[in-house]
C-alpha cells in the first residue's frame, strides 16, 4: 500500500455521506491560521464561552465559584462530541448517532472514546469531591469576600472558556476535516509506531491521575482515623507517586494532553495548530489554575491551622518539582 493509499484509508469519511456539513462542491478550506480561527476556533469558543456564562449564573445563585471546575473537563467533552457527532446529527439529512459514528475513522473513534474517558473520569471526581465536601471549595472561599468579585467573576470564567477553546484543540480540529484540507501526519513506517506511542502516554496519564487520586483519598482517610486516635500532627502525603513529583495527577493530566497530537501526527490528521492544546493545558495548570493556586492555599492554610505541616510543605518544595520529575526519581519507582 502506498503512503497516500494508506493516509487517504484512515482519513475521516463523514464528509462523503453528510455533505451538508462541508462547503459547496465539497470545496474545503486550507489548514491556515484565518479558516481554523473562523471555522474551528470561534465555534469552540461560542460553545465554552456560552457554557461559561450558563455556568457563572449557576455558581452566582448558589453561591458556589466550584461550579466552573464541573465544567472543565465536561465542557471540553462535549465540544468533542457536538464536533464529532451533534453538528452533523442537527443538520440535514439528519442522520442518527450511530451513522456518524460509524462514519468516523477508526483512529477518530479512539480520540473521541479517550476524551470522554478523561474527562468523564475527571467530571466524576470533582463532582464526587464536591458532594461529600458540602460546601464550595475552600480555595475560593477567600476569593469571594473580596469586593465587587461576582461582577468580576465573568471575567475568571471567560478566561477559562479561552483555555478551553484552546486545550480543546488537539481533539475537535480532526473532527472538522469535513471542513479542512492539508491535514498531515507520520510517514507510513512511523505512523503505527507514534499511534502506539500516543496510546502508552494517554495510559500512562490516566494510571498516573487514578492512583494519585486513590492515594490521596487513603492518606486522608488515614488521617481522619488517626485525628479520632488524639493524634495531633498529622503527615503529608510524600510517598507513592506523590514521591516524584509535588502534583503527580497534573504530570498524568499534562501526558494526556500531549498524547492527543501526537495520536493525530500518527493519524493523519495532524496540524502545528494542534500544538496549542497541551501548551495551553501546561500553562494553566502550571501558573493559573493549578499547582501554584493549590500550593498558595494549602501554606495559607497549614501556617493558620498546623505549623507542622507547613514546615513539611516548604522542605517538599524544596525537595521535589511541582510537575517534572527528576530522571534518577523515574529511574527508582
Amino acid at each position: 500500500m502506498t503512503a497516500a493509499a494508506s493516509a487517504a484509508s484512515d482519513l475521516p469519511t463523514v464528509e462523503n455521506v453528510f455533505r451538508s456539513q462541508g462547503p459547496p462542491l465539497g470545496i474545503r478550506h486550507p489548514l491556515g491560521a484565518l479558516s481554523i480561527f473562523e471555522h474551528s476556533v470561534l465555534p469552540s469558543f461560542s460553545l465554552h464561552g456560552g457554557l461559561g456564562m450558563i455556568a457563572y449564573g449557576i455558581a452566582y445563585s448558589t453561591n458556589r465559584v466550584e461550579i466552573k471546575d464541573y465544567l472543565w473537563p465536561s465542557g471540553m467533552v462535549l465540544n468533542a462530541w457536538y464536533t464529532a457527532v451533534g453538528r452533523h446529527v442537527f443538520s440535514a439529512p439528519y442522520p442518527s448517532v450511530s451513522e456518524v459514528l460509524g462514519n468516523l475513522s477508526y483512529s477518530q473513534r479512539l480520540l473521541l472514546g479517550a476524551v470522554t474517558a478523561w474527562g468523564g473520569r475527571l467530571f466524576y471526581r470533582i463532582v464526587k469531591r464536591s458532594v461529600q465536601r458540602g460546601k464550595d471549595d475552600p480555595r475560593y472561599e477567600s476569593v469571594k469576600n473580596e469586593n465587587y468579585f461576582w461582577y468580576k467573576a465573568p471575567l475568571l470564567f471567560g478566561l477559562e472558556a479561552v483555555f478551553q477553546t484552546l486545550i480543546s484543540l488537539p481533539f475537535t480540529l480532526p473532527f472538522r476535516a469535513d471542513l479542512f484540507s492539508g491535514f498531515i501526519g507520520a510517514p507510513t513506517n512511523w505512523a503505527s509506531t507514534i499511534r502506539w506511542t500516543a496510546a502508552g502516554l494517554f495510559t500512562a496519564g490516566l494510571a498516573l491521575e487514578i492512583i494519585a487520586d486513590w492515594q490521596l483519598d487513603t492518606h486522608k482517610q488515614q488521617q481522619l482515623e488517626e485525628q479520632d486516635q488524639g493524634k495531633q500532627h498529622g503527615e503529608m502525603l510524600r510517598t507513592g507517586v506523590w514521591s516524584i513529583v509535588r502534583h503527580p495527577n497534573y504530570l498524568g493530566d499534562a501526558l494526556i494532553h500531549f498524547s492527543f497530537p501526537l495520536w493525530c501526527y500518527g493519524s493523519q490528521l495532524f496540524s502545528y495548530s494542534q500544538l496549542l492544546g497541551p501548551i495551553a493545558n501546561y500553562l494553566f495548570l502550571r501558573w493559573i489554575g493549578g499547582d501554584r493556586e493549590n500550593e498558595s492555599y494549602q501554606l495559607a492554610r497549614y501556617k493558620a491551622q498546623d505549623r507542622h505541616k507547613h514546615a513539611q510543605m516548604e522542605l517538599y518544595q524544596l525537595q521535589k518539582h511541582a510537575f517534572w520529575p527528576s530522571i534518577f526519581e523515574i529511574a527508582s519507582k
